[in-house]
This record gives structure tokens, C-alpha cells and sequence, in this order.
């Protein structure tokens, strides 16, 4: 039998489950943003019953052989219900279409492999295609290491179909969670005209540890937090997940 309660792991205050996802997995004593799966995202950023999902039935291949990857994308596909580490597809923001990817980081660390490049790119080849605003929430470890060079190749892939994009009228606006990391951080996920961030979420390029094993120095408090980052010009805007969808329909009034 499941437990009734669970312990915030950030205050250690005992939290009724059904209030936590009433929250959306924000705890109801600190606001602490627990980690929320792309399908119930989509059910906070969208009006109801308006997402569509685009894309299905694309599945990860195992290029270069590596060992255990298949068991592994086949064990995350069993876990999360998804056929990969996001979902993308089409929606209503205050009944403003717009184009929506959400990554997933129960799916193997919401790495980017060959199908969330390739999700990605055709989510903003349609923005562009149907001439409506893009969003994209990223929640990401980095590129995919089973893939090698074919997680890294979709750097490049994402990067060229945004500089098209962009080339337009419409909003691209860009979600960080805790955490954005890696290749994701690099490439789609902060090429935005808005980037908007989550209350505490780490965000970077390598983790704190291996830059203060490569560099041998002390990092910052708070090094790589969403607030670190909005204060050194990477984030425009740190927004309660509660908010979130106010706050994306106000902005899509503005631009869009």
C-alpha cells in the first residue's frame, strides 16, 4: 500500500501526497519545486484537454552497441509511459496556440539523444511551419553518452532549426527546471527571447564538482542556481512553478 504521507526532503515536514500533487510536487510548508513529470506539466501549462501530442512512435536505436543501453531505454519506457525523455505537440496557453516540448528527467536523466533532438526540431519547424509562439521546459542531465556523437550531433540539429525560427515574428520562450545541464543548457534551452526558471533550479554547462576539479577553486554559494543565473544575466525571470501558467499566458499576450 502506498504511504499516505511523505517527508519533504528539503524542510522534513510531513506532506499529505494528495496535497503534493494537488501542487504539482511544490511542498505546501517551504515551496520546495520537486521534480514533476512532462505529462502532469502539460497539464499545468496548458488549458485543458487543448495538447496534442505530436511525434509519437519515435524510439531511440542503439547505434554504437553500447552495452545495456537497450534494457536501460526499455526499463525507462516501462517507468515513465513515454518513448522517450520528452513529449512534444501542440496546445492552447490561454487560448493561445503555441507549439510545446517538455523533457522528462525520469527517462534515463532527460539526457538528448537522437529522438529528443529530433523532437525538439520538429516542435520548432511546426512553431515556424504554423507561425506560432514556441515553448520549451527543459529538464535535462546533458547529452546522451550511450549515443556518443549522435547525442552530441543534436546540438547542431536544434541550434539550426531555432536560427530559422527566430528569423520570424513569434515568441520562442524557454522553461529551466531543476536541473538543465550539458548539451541542453548549451544548445535549444538558452537561445530563448525569454528564459524563465524555476525557484532553485540548477542550471549550468558541467556540474560544480568537475569545475572545481578542473579549476581547482572555490565555487560561489548558490553556484549555478536559478538565482546565480538571473543575477549574472543567463535567466530574465525566476517564476513559482504555481505561477507559471499565468505567467506564461500574461508574456504570450505581450509578444505573441
Amino acid at each position: 500500500m502506498d504511504a499516505v504521507f511523505t517527508k519533504c526532503e528539503r524542510c522534513g515536514q510531513p506532506i499529505y501526497e494528495k496535497d503534493l500533487a494537488a501542487r504539482f510536487n511544490v511542498c505546501p510548508h517551504c515551496e520546495f519545486h520537486y521534480p514533476l513529470p512532462a505529462p502532469q506539466r502539460v497539464r499545468l501549462l496548458t488549458d485543458r484537454g487543448s495538447f496534442e501530442t505530436r511525434d509519437d512512435g519515435l524510439f531511440a536505436s542503439d547505434p554504437l552497441g553500447f552495452e545495456g543501453y537497450e534494457d536501460r531505454l526499455q526499463k525507462a519506457r516501462q517507468k515513465t509511459g513515454l518513448d522517450d525523455a520528452i513529449l512534444s505537440g501542440v496546445g492552447t496557453v490561454g487560448g493561445r496556440r503555441v507549439a510545446l516540448a517538455v523533457m522528462d528527467f525520469r527517462f534515463i536523466g532527460g539526457s538528448m539523444g537522437s529522438v529528443v533532438g529530433e523532437k525538439v526540431a520538429r516542435t520548432v519547424e511546426r512553431a515556424y511551419a504554423e507561425e506560432i509562439p514556441l515553448v520549451i521546459v527543459s529538464a535535462s542531465g546533458g547529452a546522451r553518452m550511450f549515443e556518443g556523437v549522435y547525442s552530441l550531433m543534436q546540438l547542431a540539429k536544434t541550434s539550426v532549426a531555432l536560427s530559422r525560427y527566430v528569423e520570424g515574428s513569434w515568441p520562442y520562450i524557454s522553461i529551466l527546471t531543476d536541473p538543465t545541464f550539458g548539451g541542453v543548457t548549451a544548445s535549444f534551452a538558452t537561445a530563448a527571447d525569454v528564459v524563465l526558471a524555476e525557484p532553485g533550479a540548477r542550471i549550468g554547462f558541467a556540474g560544480a564538482r568537475v569545475i572545481e576539479q578542473t579549476t581547482r577553486e572555490r565555487l560561489p554559494e548558490g553556484f549555478q542556481t536559478a538565482e546565480f543565473q538571473r543575477e549574472h544575466g543567463m535567466v530574465d525571470r525566476i517564476v513559482h512553478r504555481l505561477a507559471l501558467r499565468d505567467d506564461l499566458e500574461r508574456l504570450l499576450g505581450f509578444v505573441a
